[in-house]
């Protein structure tokens, strides 16, 4: 048979993760560290470990709504209003298999052929290629160093079109640590408020935020209506086996990415949601003491790549940094391959996550000091034999 006859345009075009490539390379050296997968290397409390095994041992093994658990929605309205002042019902509540279904469905449900969709870069890995696959055009602003990766009111009122369907912000951002401040905020949700375009305002590192506090576009005038928030378990509480998220928005919008939903998942894994509702009600001290451990590591990484000679500018939020590696001579894809070649280290090239990546590379502190000491003490000696190259 053909196979290049059968498949999809659009699935031929999808661009691989970057960030499994460099996943898979390093699994095949045993002595490799890796620091390129946003994996917390925290144990899932054991309150929420408890509750998914007492739901097993009492026999809650059939499926749910399809929309999830209602005390599980109860308890994700309640943690919004609680932690960022957004008050929910139960029909503008979605539980998802990971935040990356709720982007999935997101998209799919409002995309049609030739509807734009700004995407702030460098970013998440997934944006563009289910943009593409539901034939909607990839709008990309490039989010700077010099104005602390943040995108700006200015650059999106520069690319608005009468095609423009959705806003993706991704802030805490992955892969730059990148947040955005409340004048930030008011100054996008200004430019949004009389216009017919819907906000994906991806979450997932809301509680991860470090010398600031997470705002939420949605609790700005105007915005709730106009914006569906994504969130999830994997990195809050160190639970990225267990792939459950949640979407939040308008119920007109929530129903329509529910019968998607219907269609292709059926519901999220049952075991995950009881243990959930534990994570959401009872492990705000667990979610604590991460990340102050996150936040060490940040600092240590930070310090680190400077003293290097790696411009690195200091990540708000998130568990990642995004050194400047242009000192080095070489492109971002060529630092990666020979690093993980010559000293066996694994992080990913800032191109993985747009052209607007070039010239810097991701490195995840979600992994032990200890670890990340080995890893570094690597880098400076590859930097050192590389010296005087460029």
């Amino acid at each position: 048979m053909d196979y290049n006859k059968l498949l999809s345009e659009s699935a031929v075009k999808m661009r691989p993760s970057g960030i499994r490539k460099f996943f898979d390379l390093a699994a095949e050296m045993p002595e490799c560290i890796s620091l390129g997968v946003g994996e917390p290397d925290f144990q899932t409390p054991w309150d929420i470990r408890d509750a998914a095994i007492h739901s097993l041992e009492i026999g809650r093994t059939k499926y749910t709504a399809n929309s999830g658990l209602k005390e599980l929605r109860e308890a994700i309205c309640e943690y919004m209003k609680r932690k960022f002042d957004l008050s929910y019902e139960l029909n503008e509540t979605l539980v998802t298999v990971g935040g990356s279904e709720a982007i999935d469905l997101a998209i799919r449900a409002l995309v049609e052929p030739g509807d734009e969709v700004i995407i702030p870069e460098p970013c998440y890995v997934s944006y563009e290629p289910i943009t593409t696959l539901t034939h909607g055009v990839p709008v990309h602003v490039a989010c700077l160093e010099e104005n602390d990766f943040r995108i700006t009111a200015e650059q999106i009122k520069a690319v608005l079109t009468p095609k423009t369907k959705i806003l993706v912000l991704g802030f805490p951002n992955n892969p730059t640590g990148a947040a955005l401040r409340h004048e930030d905020l008011e100054a996008i949700a200004e430019v949004l408020r009389d216009t017919n375009v819907t906000i994906l305002s991806d979450e997932i590192y809301a509680e991860l935020v470090y010398g600031m506090k997470h705002e939420s576009i949605a609790a700005f005038e105007g915005m709730k209506e106009r914006t569906i928030v994504v969130g999830g378990f994997s990195k809050t509480f160190s639970m990225t086996g267990w792939r459950l998220g949640f979407a939040c928005g308008p119920k007109e919008l929530i129903a329509a990415m529910t019968k998607i939903h219907q269609s292709c998942i059926m519901c999220a894994p049952t075991t995950s949601q009881f243990a959930a509702i534990t994570a959401l009600r009872d492990c705000d001290d667990d979610v604590d003491e991460m990340r102050k451990q996150y936040d060490l590591r940040r600092q240590y990484c930070v310090r680190k790549l400077n003293e290097m000679g790696l411009k690195t500018f200091e990540p708000r939020g998130a568990f990642y940094v995004f050194p400047n590696i242009t000192s080095s001579g070489m492109s971002s894809e060529e630092f990666c391959q020979k690093l993980l070649q010559e000293k066996h280290v694994a992080i990913v090239p800032g191109t993985a996550f747009g052209d607007a990546g070039e010239g810097f590379a991701r490195i995840s502190y979600a992994y032990s000091i200890d670890h990340l000491r080995e890893a570094f003490k690597r880098i400076a000696e590859f930097l050192e034999e590389h010296k005087g190259e460029n």
